[in-house]
């Protein structure tokens, strides 16, 4: 193809150990020479959840800087995408054997990256930015935004934002087939929030372990997400802040999402505890190679 320019791609299943689960992520491992526009027009084509473009690292104990795309718009730091990046260096030979930890640069700031299995699972662990609270929101009214009954809801606990990176709309459902129930309307959800900042609306149960969930993210492009790793953090906290998970360092919880969609994924989070105080959340998750390929980058031409 004339003034075409080829770039290798792979896809990768975030949050999975198993291929065509999990929540899919293309990652461009060498992306110099992409502008802004190309590379949000190569994730609308992509049309998945994410893509990741690697470029040059800044900073000496970083392996890479990322920018990520949905199919709308970029996002200054996102879950799956650290993830499965990492995953991607790591076994093309990017980082080293020897190294266990590292950073990854995002437009929200260096990411710690720690390794806890390179392979036969790989697993990842990266460390949230600062988990804040915002606005809580009418109960009746968002229980109608997803197509439920206030009785939906999980006791009196309130529909609230809370983000790391992200912001995310939580709202607690009584039982797991109350989640599956959910369905989004997204017209209700901006006469809710007008002038909301969340990206999408993250509706869970607490079941044993942890959480079943689902995502909403029209805002974003995007009708569901398989698996949402920057929401992990605040739901951690959001479990901690209302009495549903104990406040213990180190403890351990699962985060199900995707079920419904055919696309189960399975999030970890790690709870970091000092003096009976949160002070952030891990998040971790495997990943598994699926597609390798190449783009062929035309120049674009300007819009009609």
């Amino acid at each position: 193809m004339a003034g075409s320019r080829s770039y290798r791609y792979l896809v990768v299943d975030v949050f999975t150990e198993v291929p065509l689960f999990g929540n899919p992520l293309a990652v461009f491992p060498d992306a110099h020479g992409l502008s802004d526009e190309e590379m949000q027009t190569i994730a609308r084509e992509l049309n998945l959840s994410e893509t990741s473009f690697v470029f040059a690292p800044s900073g000496e104990r970083s392996a890479a800087r990322l920018r990520i795309f949905t199919p709308g718009r970029e996002v200054d730091f996102a879950g799956h995408p650290t993830i499965g990046t990492a995953f991607a260096l790591v076994s093309l030979g990017r980082v080293l054997p020897s190294e266990r930890e590292f950073v990854l640069e995002e437009n929200v700031g260096p990411i710690p990256i720690r390794l806890e299995r390179r392979a036969d699972p790989f697993l990842a662990w990266l460390r949230t930015p600062a988990i804040t609270f915002a606005e809580t929101y009418d109960r009746d009214k968002s229980a109608a935004m997803l197509g439920l009954n206030a009785s939906d809801l999980l006791g009196e606990l309130p529909v609230r934002e809370a983000g790391a990176g992200n912001v995310f709309m939580y709202v607690p459902l009584r039982d797991v087939a109350a989640v599956d129930r959910a369905e989004l309307d997204a017209g209700a959800l901006l006469r809710l929030g007008p002038n909301s900042a969340a990206a999408g609306v993250f509706v869970f149960a607490p079941v044993p372990g942890g959480a079943y969930a689902r995502m909403f993210a029209p805002r974003s492009g995007i009708r569901e997400d398989p698996a949402t790793g920057s929401a992990t953090g605040p739901l951690g906290a959001y479990l901690v802040e209302y009495g549903l998970l104990e406040a213990r360092d180190g403890l351990r919880f699962t985060s199900e999402q995707g079920t419904k969609m055919k696309r189960q994924s399975f999030i970890h989070g790690r709870l970091n505890v000092v003096d009976g105080r949160l002070e952030s959340v891990d998040v971790g998750g495997s990943a598994v190679r699926v597609i390798e390929g190449t783009l062929e980058m035309p120049e674009l031409s300007p819009a009609r």
